[in-house]
């Protein structure tokens, strides 16, 4: 069931979600050749604590990290390590808070020193598929309506986008109804309602859209091991679009 949120809830969802965006603004701005993802997650760990809050992440079934730091081929649910950042890479970091019983849920893929023109475009792409993606959410929507625009916008450019991985509503709980595919026709699936928060999450992929999981049982790669972008923004559904709330 999609959970509306009182006036009262919509205050603190608000409150959550800016701290999500301090600290992934906090924690973007360090992304450098050189830096190790541990590092990062360090930044964001202190950033949160400074802030009055935690981290949705950190022991939600059992994960092990304060963000996911997922570098190239990884689309989702890296975890924080020693390897270091190379000239070239991208990174998609992805921060989850709570803060007064509510979660806040952002991500964003960085580039690390020069990006080549191909990877550039891909960021491009991947980030205008969300946008595109929040432009045509709104109420009475149904979810195909915004699945089909990620997907479209995705594949129209030579991209893939990610099946197996959706975004979702969200309030005290970092998941809850209803799903949002990166893919769907238009038309298709229930109307969104107004008062509903959304974590509409883009996952782009290169190359193809098949994945693999690695032995840790949380990072989450293209099986043809090109890249992929995250994108993502907590929003709030009005009757005439939508309020995003990660921003600060």
């Amino acid at each position: 069931m999609i959970h509306v949120k009182s006036a009262i809830e919509i205050v603190s969802m608000r409150n959550a979600c800016r701290l999500a965006a301090e600290v992934l603004k906090e924690t973007g701005k360090n992304v450098q050749i050189g830096i190790t993802t541990k590092e990062l997650e360090n930044i964001a760990n202190k950033k949160i604590k400074s802030l009055g809050a935690k981290s949705a992440f950190f022991g939600y079934r059992d994960y092990p990290g304060i963000i996911c730091t997922s570098v190239n081929e990884v689309i989702i649910h890296g975890i924080p390590s020693y390897r270091k950042l190379n000239d070239g890479d991208i990174i998609g970091i992805d921060v989850g808070v709570v803060y007064e019983g509510f979660c806040g849920d952002t991500a964003k893929t960085f580039a690390v020193g020069k990006i080549s023109e191909n990877t550039e475009k891909f960021l491009k792409i991947s980030e205008l598929s969300l946008n595109k993606a929040l432009d045509n959410c709104f109420a009475g929507q149904r979810i195909g309506d915004v699945s089909s625009v990620i997907q479209k916008t995705a594949e129209e450019n030579g991209f893939s986008v990610v099946r197996d991985f959706v975004g979702h509503g969200i309030g005290r709980n970092l998941h809850e109804d209803p799903q949002i595919p990166n893919r769907g026709k238009a038309g298709i699936g229930v109307r969104i309602p107004e008062s509903c928060c959304l974590a509409i999450e883009v996952m782009i992929n290169e190359g193809t859209w098949q994945v693999e999981l690695l032995s840790d049982n949380w990072t989450v790669i293209t099986a043809d091991k090109k890249l992929s972008a995250h994108f993502e923004h907590t929003v709030l559904v009005k009757k005439g679009g939508v309020e995003i709330l990660t921003v600060c």
